[in-house]
């Protein structure tokens, strides 16, 4: 592989290595095309169900917390149990936009091609950011499920490029269907942070 198109950390490369394979798994050939998580979701066995078909299950108590006073504390949620015909319920939260949405989705379908375990909800104890996590939750797994996630979105020869022609993050996230947040965080784990800011920022 071109090293060229890779990041310097080498935590990095092996992120971008796996984030180029599910790109070109998805039939991507261009780094400026846009990957559709929804459309990969079958590959990785997902089913992703709106917010409204599981409605009838939840009580009127629960759904107004989950949409309510709750909205912020979830992203999205997958069934550890398989369906019958093997895939994985996936719900993601109706209150986020699209761009939080998609890499939510990205995230759980990259915990699926990574060969990860899925954790279960028993709470028990709290991460290093003071969030509770589950008994079995494994840090390095989300790390790494995120981190290709957003890889795959946003990768880094393309945002090399646009750093260098000028494009500020918004434009990036606007160009890819993302958060800008989530384009600054790839700046920053590729160390392109610094390049941006007397480009764009300071510019």
């Amino acid at each position: 592989m071109d090293t060229s198109i890779l990041p310097p950390s080498n935590k990095g490369r092996q992120y971008e290595i796996r984030a180029v394979g599910l790109r070109e798994f998805a039939g991507l050939r261009r780094d400026d095309e846009r990957l559709d998580p929804f459309e990969l979701a079958h590959y990785a066995k997902l089913l992703v169900a709106s917010f409204e078909q599981i409605e009838p299950f939840l009580t009127a108590e629960t759904k107004a917390h989950l949409l309510g006073s709750g909205s912020d504390k979830w992203s999205g949620g997958a069934c550890s149990q398989a369906l019958p015909d093997g895939r994985k319920l996936i719900i993601l939260n109706p209150t986020h936009n699209s761009n939080r949405q998609n890499a939510t989705l990205m995230e759980e379908i990259c915990h699926v091609f990574l060969g990860h375990q899925p954790s279960r909800l028993a709470i028990e104890n709290v991460n290093k950011h003071g969030k509770p996590i589950a008994r079995d939750y494994r840090e390095d797994d989300e790390e790494a499920a995120y981190s290709v996630g957003a890889a795959a979105l946003v990768p880094y020869s393309a945002l090399q490029r646009l750093v260098e022609e000028g494009k500020t993050s918004r434009e990036i996230a606007r160009h890819y269907n993302v958060s800008r947040e989530l384009v600054e965080y790839r700046m920053k784990v590729s160390r392109l942070w610094e390049d941006y800011k007397v480009k764009v920022v300071s510019g």
